[in-house]
């Protein structure tokens, strides 16, 4: 029988609360909530320190960012150290003058910063102009190394992509984690925002059963306004936690909250001996996923 190796998990789903130091503030708070309630892994939403601005293109939003290192990584290095968790953050990157990037980091139990990945697949639609704003990322699908096990961080876009979470789980992920910020116009059907809200999560769950992999998925709530003056974005929430079958561990609603979840790391390994999907892999046969199209 194999041996049971139990993570205890912790999401922040927050909404904005107006500016960096307003939001590390609240994130201060939840992170020690979720160290209380025995947390040892932590994920934040994406671009946790503000609000959503890729809702409109100008280049004065550009002096959100901040390098990595920095002042930020700093403040969650500190408080990932005082509370013994590993933090993951998600970041307006500035790299060098006009690059900048939309960046996970990982913090370890003593403040360190050892791995980040930059978001690989940015969108350019109606209120989610991200091209303006991120270079794709250059890292590659590498998983990064913790005290909590290894972790594939993706973010936001990148879930709808099976290719970054199978070749995350190919590099020996044990977790896949996505901070995200995804939502809905308000104006929208009802019955469009429950389609759009099924395919997100199900995507997540299709990652999970594909690959044999518990996965996290952190989003923000709440509403936020267009400064261009478009009906803004309703972000839903239902932050969630999954096993390797796709199962729910737990799942929030469209408040503010910290989500606390048993991850059993040792499970992967029996779902992918009854389920062994990586074995049968026709790798021989899949050139064409190369190509942009098969025309």
């Amino acid at each position: 029988m194999m041996k049971k190796t139990t993570l205890p998990v912790a999401l922040v789903q927050e909404r904005d609360h107006g500016d960096a130091d307003a939001n590390l503030a609240v994130i201060e708070a939840r992170v020690a909530e979720a160290a209380r309630a025995g947390a040892r892994l932590v994920l934040l939403q994406e671009l946790h320190n503000g609000c959503y601005f890729c809702q409109h293109e100008s280049v004065a939003e550009f002096d959100l960012a901040e390098p990595v290192p920095g002042p930020s990584t700093e403040r969650l290095g500190r408080l990932a150290k005082q509370h013994g968790v590993v933090l993951v953050a998600s970041l307006f990157e500035r790299r060098a003058a006009g690059l900048y990037h939309n960046t996970a980091v990982v913090l370890e139990t003593d403040g360190r910063v050892v791995g980040k990945y930059r978001k690989m697949h940015i969108p350019d639609d109606p209120g989610f102009y991200e091209k303006f704003y991120f270079t794709p990322g250059d890292l590659g699908f590498q998983p990064i190394d913790t005290s909590v096990g290894r972790l594939g961080v993706l973010v936001c876009w990148d879930q709808w992509y099976p290719e970054g979470a199978r070749l995350m789980a190919l590099a020996g992920a044990e977790l896949l984690l996505y901070p995200t910020a995804i939502g809905w116009d308000p104006g929208d059907e009802d019955a469009e925002k429950q389609r759009q809200r099924d395919a997100w999560i199900l995507s997540h769950r299709g990652h999970a059963v594909a690959n044999g992999l518990p996965v996290l998925s952190c989003n923000r709530v709440g509403h936020e306004p267009s400064p261009i003056g478009a009906a803004g974005l309703d972000f839903w929430g239902n932050s969630h936690v999954l096993g390797p079958q796709g199962e729910f561990l737990a799942e929030a609603g469209g408040e503010p909250q910290v989500l606390m979840a048993e991850v059993d790391l040792a499970r992967s390994e029996h779902v992918r001996r009854i389920w062994p999907f990586l074995r049968d892999r026709r790798i021989d046969a899949y050139d064409g996923l190369l190509k942009r199209y098969l025309d």
